[in-house]
């Protein structure tokens, strides 16, 4: 190797100037921070969560990588809250719980395209043709119109290629899947047995012990019940919760002194002056239209008919034809045909350039001549042509007025709650009340979940009141319809009830510690006796025990006292006819049946939903295996490091109570 290296040839100089090269990139590579992310485009966008990366070191550098955007995050929130919207402090819980997916979905994507299962154009259209897009884009095979489909687009938050990139990703996505699960098969056994499993329906005699029947029959005497109380007293501990005692004052705004505030001519200028930029009007026209298509790649003929057909239209409406009735009955425009033709205001920039040119061009009651695009002949009538503009105040003084009164009735309040507050401190909330010809009123003790009488809602004040120490300054807060000024008079530390206090809580306590063991023994009692006499009605009798009967189910059916036949009574159809169960757990009740009747598919039914069986087994089992490929590729990319993530925040706690 060092003799060849010694040789002065070129072979040897470019195998030198290889090495070099490998060297030094593999140096600037290693010691230069930060380069993989400029490498893979994961700058420090701010919009950007993470960038997600080919594996290995020839993907790192040179491989594809993706950014998941904070767009993409909050547009699946979207999809998972159903465009409610999501209070603030929830918004990183919910962002945390999809981000994952999003990551995930990109993966998937770099799979595919190392797979080489691009999407040409050609193939989006295609797809666009069938199942819900196709109704969606083209019903009855008609293209729906440029106009109506980007306002589809726009209505799902995308533009017009962001969305097209975000169909052609699914689909590619949608072509993964099918490499990955495309060996996936299940036998003709398989389908016949599961359908017979599936298909079998049983009928039963069963008895039923409840535990709340149970509970009722222990009756422990008082000095049980103290002695329980005793040997549970950690557990008691601080049964009865923090309280608080509140003083308070309430106002509403028929109480503010001077009455509500008015506001001046002053008021409504100044407030118009510094928001100049909200009362512009940019020109926008409002249009009809009627669409008579002609593909752009029509041939003459076609095109000529169509031509024809819409200048027939124009006739009939420079005749004194009803504009709307004619859209109506004639327009190929699926989104405005039923209104009209009515488009509705619209900007520059938002129709295609012959259309809006026309359009732009026309003034209010005037109607174009035919207009020609590559959708097909238009007819456009403008009904209001509004030029650019700045809206003069008197135009905006009633969307003003009420914020202006909103915003000084509010300031208002707060100003005399303020003033409440710093006399409260001064000389006690009810001397305060008085001077001011309000009422002070002292709660009992109350608890964090308390109600506060003589307020329309005093959550704010309740929270904050536990918050505050007692005795601390006077405070004010909302009321929904006021305010209040309150303080903490007292406080009580959570503490241990008395025994009297507690002693109907103490009772449901017991029963419910000694009824599981209870019920147990007495599901077992019933059960060896049913089998003992071979006979399920014997042994409940013996127990004095009810005995219902079900009707022919399934295993999508559900039984009174039983519940769903999915679930632990499920033993039913692998028991024989004349079969006796175990005890069942049915969680607040214990159960023993014995099947009746046990019907199972014919063969006629086996093979007349064959093909649905299978299907079903076959896409369920693709799921399997998809899952399982997702899990290995995913960590894949993980071991290798291929997901960074700019900033990764703690994932936030279930919110209480969801």
């Amino acid at each position: 190797m060092i003799r060849f290296l010694q040789q002065d040839n070129k072979l040897v100089k470019s195998v030198f100037i290889v090495f070099i090269a490998l060297a030094v990139g593999t140096m600037v590579i290693t010691l230069v921070p930060g380069i993989f992310d400029s490498v893979n485009g994961s700058s420090a966008d701010p919009n950007t969560y993470a960038t997600v990366h080919q594996t290995g070191f020839f993907g790192r550098v040179f491989g594809e990588s993706l950014p998941v955007t904070q767009a993409e995050i909050q547009r699946l929130v979207q999809q998972q809250t159903q465009g409610r919207p999501v209070p603030a402090f929830l918004l990183s819980y919910y962002e945390s719980r999809v981000a994952p997916q999003v990551i995930q979905y990109k993966i998937l994507k770099l799979e595919a395209d190392r797979l080489g299962l691009h999407v040409s154009d050609a193939d989006l259209l295609s797809v666009m043709h069938e199942g819900e897009l196709g109704q969606t884009f083209f019903p009855n095979g008609k293209y729906i119109g440029d106009d109506a489909y980007i306002n589809f687009v726009q209505s799902q938050g995308y533009t017009r290629s962001g969305f097209e990139d975000y169909l052609k990703e699914r689909i590619e996505v949608s072509r993964l899947y099918s490499v990955i699960t495309g060996g996936v098969t299940v036998s003709d056994n398989e389908v016949r047995e599961s359908y017979r499993v599936s298909g079998t329906k049983v009928k039963f005699d069963y008895a039923v012990i409840s535990s709340a029947d149970l509970a009722k029959t222990i009756n422990p005497s008082d000095s049980d019940l103290q002695a329980y109380f005793k040997q549970n007293a950690a557990r008691y501990a601080t049964a009865i919760p923090e309280s608080r005692k509140i003083e308070y004052l309430a106002f509403g705004v028929d109480q503010i002194p001077g009455g509500k505030p008015t506001v001046t001519d002053a008021d409504l200028q100044g407030y118009y002056n510094s928001h100049q930029e909200a009362y512009k009007v940019t020109e926008q026209v409002k249009a009809r239209h009627i669409l008579i298509t002609s593909a752009k790649d029509a041939d003459a003929k076609t095109d000529a008919a169509a031509k024809a057909k819409a200048e027939g239209i124009l006739k009939q409406i420079r005749s004194g034809g009803d504009f709307a009735a004619l859209a109506k009955a004639n327009s190929d425009d699926p989104g405005s045909k039923d209104s009209g033709g009515e488009l509705g205001f619209f900007t520059k920039g938002k129709m295609v350039p012959p259309f809006e040119k026309a359009a732009f061009a026309l003034q209010p009651g005037q109607t174009s001549d035919t207009v020609k695009t590559d959708f097909g002949y238009h007819i456009i009538n403008v009904e209001q042509h509004d030029l650019p503009h700045q809206k003069s105040l008197a135009e905006v003084k009633a969307d003003i007025l009420p914020i202006l009164e909103q915003q000084k009735l509010g300031q208002a309040e707060q100003n005399f709650a303020g003033q409440l507050a710093t006399e409260g401190k001064a000389k006690g909330i009810e001397k305060t009340a008085a001077a001011h010809n309000l009422h002070a009123t002292s709660t009992d003790y109350l608890a964090k979940d308390g109600t506060i009488a003589g307020v329309s809602d005093g959550t704010q004040m309740l929270a904050q009141a536990f918050t505050s120490n007692k005795g601390s300054a006077p405070a004010s807060v909302s009321t929904g319809d006021g305010y209040a000024v309150y303080q903490v008079t007292d406080v009580k530390a959570p503490h241990a009830p008395s025994f009297e206090e507690y002693k109907a809580k103490l009772l449901t306590d017991y029963r419910d510690q000694q009824v599981p063991q209870m019920l147990s023994a007495q599901v077992k009692k019933l059960d060896d006796l049913a089998k003992q006499f071979n006979d399920l009605h014997k042994a409940a009798a013996q127990m004095n025990i009810a005995v219902k009967s079900s009707d022919l189910v399934g295993k999508d059916g559900q039984v009174p006292d039983v519940g769903s036949m999915g679930g632990p009574a499920a033993v039913a159809f692998s028991l024989p006819k004349g079969g006796i169960s175990g005890p069942i757990n049915a969680g607040q009740s214990g159960i023993v049946l014995a099947v009746t009747d046990k019907q199972e598919p014919a063969t006629d039914d086996i093979a007349k939903n064959f093909s649905q069986t299978r299907n079903q087994m076959l896409n369920q089992k693709r799921e399997e295996v998809f899952d399982v490929y997702v899990g290995t590729i995913q960590a894949k990319y993980e071991k290798a490091g291929a997901i960074r993530q700019k900033a990764k925040p703690a994932t936030p706690g279930l919110p209480i109570g969801s």
